[in-house]
């Protein structure tokens, strides 16, 4: 197996996501950071354990994009709100963040909803396409086999390391791998990597130290979970 086998074997289509320049179009098919404006008619903005406001953190419609997870293949719009206490810890929904996931747009309306003490700047999301997304090289994900194989080819001398032969999305994405700032972490039986969403200076975004916060879901009880780290 040889540099080009194993990028082949690791390499996962994902969408990117960058943030603002364009003019929004407030569509119900358009992808926010810092804003939600898409609701059932009975939800308004989330509360934390400490009954605050969150804040309206990712707004993602899958409509329109080039790629998007099998796991996901049901499912049209996805909005994610946070406290201002960020969960540090693999974290279930509902504590101190909320993601809502709707599988139709039939009741979904349009809400101008705001968290006035938000420092999250809100911007339209752009998209394209990655054709070959990797994992970094502390990804627990990646097969015995083939980070056997890397070492090898680093011990002969062929490469100096893992990162001679990929290079890794530090992006909003959805699909792909999660972009650990540090050792990767198993989010548990059953759970998918869905999306990523990372600390944006356009959008005043700090994720703790320029981190990632990182969005799995279960393919059995299509429950979420929560994961960040940081530098």
């Amino acid at each position: 197996m040889d540099e080009t086998q194993i990028k082949l074997t690791l390499a996962k289509k994902a969408t990117e996501f960058v943030s603002g320049g364009f003019k929004p179009t407030n569509s119900i098919s358009e992808s926010w950071i810092g804003r939600v404006y898409l609701y059932h008619e009975n939800e308004e903005i989330p509360l934390d354990n400490d009954s605050e406001l969150m804040l309206p953190l990712f707004q993602l419609c899958l409509n329109q994009l080039p790629f998007v997870p099998k796991i996901l293949e049901e499912t049209k719009i996805i909005t994610v709100f946070i406290s201002k206490k960020f969960p540090m810890d693999l974290t279930p929904n509902g504590n101190n963040w909320v993601l809502r996931e709707y599988k139709s747009v039939d009741n979904v309306v349009v809400k101008d909803l705001k968290n006035d003490t938000s420092f999250i700047k809100p911007f339209p999301l752009s998209n394209r396409l990655i054709e070959e997304d990797y994992p970094v090289w502390e990804d627990p994900e990646i097969p015995d086999d083939i980070s056997d194989k890397i070492n090898e080819l680093e011990d002969s001398g062929i490469i100096d390391s893992y990162y001679d032969i990929i290079q890794n999305n530090y992006s909003h994405k959805i699909g792909g791998y999660p972009t650990y700032c540090q050792s990767g972490i198993d989010f548990g039986e059953d759970f998918e990597f869905v999306f990523q969403i990372a600390s944006d200076q356009k959008a005043n975004l700090n994720i703790v130290d320029s981190g990632n916060i990182y969005l799995a879901k279960n393919r059995k009880t299509q429950q979420w979970v929560f994961y960040c780290d940081f530098y």
